[in-house]
């Protein structure tokens, strides 16, 4: 390890697989946060040097050291003017919101009851229907898949531009119907009375 002025440190080791040569990286200053590193590219720092110790100076002094430098005072003015990482916001809350089903057939759709009336009107726009037997706003599945695609994108910018919350559902898979149980068989079970068949009868 190799100490300079201003927190500097230069990290050496052996170069792997190539003898009498070593590696040269720069170490990040103490205090700094990790996002504070964005603004420099550490790819571009590391270099290797022979074991000559002239030679070996005189790279590091003319190659590394003024890109050391500029990396340590970039990251130091982020560090001041970005004490703290750029978290995302989350969305704000929304008085009203639509919830667009995918249903088992590929339709995309919602009840009417359940679309706030400032919706409609940009449901209309991006080609859904109101169908009066389902009673419900559907985007028919004939649609070629990138057009519905489209469509959908613009229905959800349009609604959240005006405030309305989009969410996405996928409706409930129907219930198969159980099988009828078969008759129970076993010791101390009467058996079931048949029906005889119409030649068994008198």
């Amino acid at each position: 390890m190799l100490h300079g002025p201003g927190d500097a440190r230069l990290l050496v080791i052996d170069r792997p697989h190539k003898p009498h040569r070593f590696l040269v990286a720069p170490l990040k200053p103490d205090g700094v946060k990790p996002h504070n590193f964005s603004v420099v590219d550490n790819r571009v720092m590391d270099i290797s040097v022979t074991d000559d110790p002239v030679r070996a100076a005189s790279a590091i002094a003319r190659r590394l050291l003024p890109r050391y430098r500029a990396a340590l005072d970039a990251v130091r003015e982020d560090a001041r003017a970005r004490p703290e990482p750029p978290y995302r916001r989350p969305a704000p809350e929304v008085a009203q919101s639509v919830t667009l089903v995918w249903y088992p057939d590929g339709v995309v759709g919602a009840p009417y009851d359940s679309v706030p009336k400032d919706a409609r009107l940009v449901l209309f726009g991006c080609h859904f229907s109101y169908n009066l037997d389902q009673f419900a706003f559907v985007l028919p599945a004939s649609y070629p898949d990138m057009v519905r695609a489209h469509l959908l994108q613009t229905a959800v910018r349009l609604l959240t531009a005006q405030g309305i919350g989009v969410n996405f559902r996928h409706a409930a898979p129907a219930v198969p119907a159980q099988p009828p149980r078969p008759p129970a068989t076993g010791p101390g079970v009467p058996p079931v009375p048949t029906k005889p068949p119409p030649s068994a009868r008198r």
